[in-house]
């Protein structure tokens, strides 16, 4: 007699936890694997997995009301960007109220993943020697806690400090010293803003692309929420109306000193900020172009100008690391890993993932979602199309998805939020009419006796 659908989680911060809900909502048995010592992920600062990047001065860069849960709404006295502080909270709120911590294994590092042959069980070794075996694995464990800096590195060698955002918490550390920040992104804002009420002269803010900078408020509303308002036009009639918007309430990013936009308004990704734009127009900011090459106390630019620097800020972003699945599973780059609905694995879908992908809003919806999907196709409620009909899908959403971002922009991963929470729920709902079908591809579980430890 085969043993209960048993399902591995692999982390526990938003993607993990709502995931976990998912499946116990819908009657599995779940265990869950969290490397730190609480839920909540990155969001956690004192998390002792060690992989969070929250600093002291991190909110939200999207409004509560486009950030929340479905299933669990923030307080209706939070202001609209919460604290990062706030966030956490709130995800041990979430553990807490839906009994999700009994699930999860804290301090439980998975070191692989590994499924030896088809229909026979996953099986999940972590850092401590355990081995347990599963029908499925989730795989959640995040894609912003593995620090990117600049390959190749520039020419030259640097005698001041160097970090990347990955490591920043406090502004203490720049105090009274010549800082650069590298980047465009919220994070490279955030610190210049944050070092520039404490640095000795103007923070240098270095990037060779621009990006759009969208402020927190736009015509007396969270500026995601007016976004959303435009949801229901083709996105090339959205951006055209988001950026004649965005051009009438603050202007362009070249009237502050910045360099141009690399692309349109939701095609490269918006830097939101309502403190840049005024610590630039106060000069407690400065732009500057990208690196030439590093000659010690000093940084050249490419414009030819050089400026003595004591400490360099890598605002450089992420690589998505997965480091317990083998190529076999994801291949050389899972930046570029296919599948159907950036949920199931297309060679297996008994290997799921939530969270891997790159949002143009807020991620905690769309995990929610994501969950919900896995969940219902682990529980026998919802069937997969045929293989070649999800290959065909991937193909499609691939196209698009370059034909808006371009091939260098992790394209793969890219979603368009509010197109994508309108496709999920009707994936649901087509899944659930093709259970039926004699060609739709159903969960099938592991030929298991028992569930080890």
């Amino acid at each position: 007699m085969n043993a209960p659908c048993r399902v591995a989680v692999i982390g526990a911060g938003a993607a993990g936890l709502a995931t976990t809900k998912a499946l116990l909502d819908s009657g599995l048995d779940v265990v869950t694997y969290e490397r730190g010592d609480r839920p909540g992920g990155l969001w956690a600062r004192d998390n002792s997995s060690g992989l969070s990047a929250a600093y002291e001065s991190l909110h939200l860069n999207t409004s509560k009301a486009r950030t929340e849960f479905a299933d669990f709404p923030m307080p209706a006295e939070w202001p609209d960007y919460p604290a990062a502080d706030h966030v956490a909270g709130y995800l041990t709120d979430y553990a807490h109220r839906f009994g999700l911590r009994d699930h999860i294994r804290f301090g439980s590092t998975v070191t692989a993943v590994d499924r030896p042959e088809p229909r026979r069980p996953w099986v999940v070794h972590t850092e401590s020697r355990e081995a347990g075996e599963f029908d499925a694995i989730v795989v959640a464990n995040g894609h912003n806690w593995d620090p990117r800096r600049p390959e190749p590195g520039y020419p030259g060698t640097f005698a001041g400090a160097q970090l990347h955002a990955h490591e920043y918490r406090t502004a203490e550390i720049f105090r009274d010293r010549r800082v650069l920040v590298v980047g465009m992104g919220n994070s490279a804002m955030d610190i210049a803003v944050d070092a520039s009420y404490v640095a000795r002269g103007p923070v240098l803010l270095s990037s060779r692309h621009g990006v759009h900078i969208v402020p927190k408020y736009l015509f007396g509303r969270p500026s995601d929420q007016t976004a959303g308002l435009l949801a229901a036009l083709p996105w090339r009639a959205r951006q055209f109306v988001a950026e004649t918007m965005l051009r009438l309430a603050v202007g362009t990013p070249q009237s502050y000193g910045l360099p141009a936009p690399g692309g349109g308004l939701f095609q490269n990704h918006p830097t939101i900020s309502d403190t840049i734009l005024h610590r630039l127009t106060h000069g407690e900011v400065v732009a500057r172009t990208g690196i030439e090459r590093l000659d010690g106390d000093r940084v050249v630019f490419t414009d030819g100008s050089a400026d003595p620097v004591d400490v360099i800020v890598w605002a450089t972003g992420y690589r998505v690391s997965i480091p317990f699945l083998s190529t076999r599973w994801i291949g050389s780059d899972a930046e570029q890993l296919p599948l159907y609905k950036r949920v199931f694995h297309l060679e297996d879908p008994s290997l799921a993932f939530v969270g891997l992908m790159q949002s143009t809003g807020a991620a905690l919806p769309v995990v929610e979602a994501q969950a919900k999907l896995a969940a219902a196709f682990y529980s026998g409620r919802f069937a997969l199309p045929a293989p070649a009909g999800q290959q065909r899908t991937v193909a499609a959403d691939l196209r698009a998805a370059i034909a808006r971002w371009g091939s260098d922009r992790r394209p793969h991963m890219r979603i368009d939020f509010d197109r994508y929470l309108a496709d999920v729920a009707r994936e649901l709902d087509t899944g659930r009419a093709r259970v039926s079908h004699p060609e739709a591809v159903p969960f099938a579980g592991a030929h298991r006796e028992e569930a080890s430890a």
